[in-house]
């Protein structure tokens, strides 16, 4: 029952995440116009980030240990940290992909059709082969900054967040030129279903090989420099 609740919580985890990250540019855009922000450069980086750190803050509360991203759990799981087992990331996944595809579907029907144009999620936008050396370097990027931060981080969970946005905003301007950036297979999942794309062989190379290679690399780098505690044999008492 333990994992069906862990699956449960993904699928509404990322259901929700789709839906809301979906419509950060439409958000940034609005608050920009609302506060008075045209011409300010930094500005839509700046909204863009403070809602990421938000949203996380309120997906940390609500949800609690569920996640959006099955390539983070596997490389909690790579890294040796405590949690996940291969049965629940078989479990896990499934679930953290059809609330992707539920999300991009759901944002799609219902939101008003003058937005439309501004609701997108990861696409491809160069070679497939340059496609996967990014996502993969990507993928090792974000996931290398996650466990550090969340492992060896600051104490203080609103401190983590806060720099876990920032690192995230980082590698999606980073990606953006490449690969959309997804360094989310569910994610990139959701969206590819919503276009039909989602059993092509480019899509399957870019978004779930590259992105599960650059994050189980980056988890075996983190354990080679940060090796998790060994567990401390019980001592037999003498009869």
């Amino acid at each position: 029952m333990g994992v069906v609740k862990s699956a449960i919580g993904d699928m509404l985890m990322t259901f929700s995440w789709v839906v809301l990250s979906a419509t950060f540019g439409l958000q940034t855009t609005e608050i920009i116009s609302a506060a008075g922000f045209q011409g300010i450069a930094w500005a839509p980086l700046a909204i863009t980030t403070f809602l990421i750190f938000v949203y996380v803050s309120i997906f940390t509360v609500v949800f609690g240990s569920a996640s959006f991203n099955p390539t983070g759990n596997a490389a909690f799981y790579a890294a040796g940290i405590p949690g996940d087992t291969l049965f629940t990331l078989a479990i896990r996944l499934p679930a953290q992909a059809a609330g992707a595809a539920g999300g991009a579907l759901a944002i799609m029907e219902f939101i008003p059709e003058k937005y439309k144009h501004m609701i997108s999620g990861p696409s491809l936008q160069v070679d497939v082969h340059t496609g996967a050396i990014a996502e993969t370097i990507l993928s090792f990027g974000i996931t290398f900054a996650a466990l550090l931060i969340i492992i060896r981080g600051p104490r203080r969970l609103l401190a983590k967040t806060f720099l876990l946005a920032l690192a995230t905003i980082c590698f999606v301007v980073a990606g953006s030129k490449y690969t959309g950036p997804a360094m989310n297979p569910a994610i990139a999942f959701g969206w590819a279903y919503m276009y039909s794309s989602h059993n092509t062989w480019d899509h399957f190379y870019v978004y779930w090989i590259s992105s599960f290679v650059g994050a189980l690399s980056a988890a075996l780098v983190f354990r080679t420099i940060f090796p998790p505690p060994k567990p401390q044999k019980k001592k037999q008492k003498k009869a």
